[in-house]
């Protein structure tokens, strides 16, 4: 089977080995698509550690960093009785980057990590379930503080993960959602997923008042993560700031700020999974209008340098051509 493999930064290889089996509770999936996570893909390629004390090591393990993934059950492990060979599945935890990765024709999990998908949907509307998930599970702490239904909700950058809050404050029920992002391609697809109006936040912005004036945001999500959006952000909204965005600097919580609530991210979780299938199956979630651009997995390094320029949103890779 082919498999990608980063050999160092900017470089990468497929290789053809054996197809591996699974193992007691684990599942052989056959991967049909599989969709960059442009942090992860453009940390790698520049050898930036992701988060505080993290760190790359090259050659990088075997079909990393591909987690967004679906596919179909080609075999299932001693003790695995819940999945069948034949069902459709996407990838909606990551277990781990010394794992094999999912740049790749199979790759093996554990059963626990991948959930049923509509039959009826394009490989590309699935494969992004993981990104869903992990903003899932922000979504559902917002609404057990019924901060979102009603609300005016903002949305602070328009990537892949501000695509999909976009589309979750609606579907929650906000009154107004409204996206930032410098980038016109972004705020216009944000405004065909449900976003009421978009604005470039490196521009004047009177309609949104900073503290010490009231804010016209009531919630909001930060998906960039740098202090100065998230700082930013926080003077832009009267009640809930939620943080998504991967944290590498610490934020300051003034004098100024004082009523507003900070939520920060709780991680994986299974119950994020399946909220986020029901709002795909329901129409409510369009992951598909996140891919830009689909190749094979012999053009990485084109699909990386696409991110890099910001011109593409997702890539997909279909790794069978």
């Amino acid at each position: 089977m082919k498999i990608l493999q980063v050999t160092a930064p900017k470089e990468a290889v497929v290789l053809e080995v054996p197809v591996p089996e699974p193992g007691p509770g684990e599942v052989l999936r056959r991967v049909t698509a599989v969709t960059t996570c442009p942090q992860w893909d453009l940390h790698l390629a520049h050898n930036d550690p992701m988060f505080v004390g993290h760190q790359f090591h090259y050659p990088y393990t075997p079909g990393q960093p591909g987690h967004e993934a679906t596919g179909y059950i080609e075999k299932v492990g001693p003790g695995v009785t819940n999945l069948a060979p034949g069902d459709r599945v996407s990838a909606w935890r990551d277990a781990g980057h010394d794992r094999w990765g999912c740049y790749a024709q199979y790759v093996v999990h554990r059963a626990e990590n991948v959930i049923r998908v509509p039959e009826s949907l394009p490989d590309e509307a699935l494969a992004p379930v993981e990104l869903a998930m992990c903003m899932g599970t922000v979504f559902l702490q917002l609404r057990q503080m019924d901060a979102i239904r009603g609300r005016c909700f903002g949305v602070n950058g328009l990537g892949p993960a501000g695509l999909v809050a976009v589309q979750m404050a609606s579907a929650e029920g906000a009154a107004e959602v409204i996206g930032f992002d410098p980038l016109r391609d972004r705020r216009d697809l944000a405004l065909r997923l449900g976003a009421t109006a978009c604005y470039d936040p490196t521009q004047e912005m009177p309609d949104f008042p900073a503290r010490p004036a009231a804010p016209r945001l009531q919630t909001a999500v930060d998906c960039v993560g740098s202090a100065a959006t998230v700082e930013a952000l926080m003077d832009r909204t009267q009640d809930v700031v939620a943080f998504f965005g991967v944290q590498r600097e610490d934020y300051t919580y003034a004098l100024r700020h004082a009523g507003l609530s900070l939520v920060g991210y709780k991680g994986h979780f299974r119950e994020s999974a399946e909220y986020a299938v029901r709002l795909i199956r329901d129409g409510k979630l369009d992951l598909a209008a996140l891919v830009t651009h689909k190749m094979p997995l012999e053009r990485y390094r084109e699909a990386v340098e696409l991110l890099e320029k910001r011109e593409a949103v997702k890539v997909c890779f279909l790794p069978w051509g």
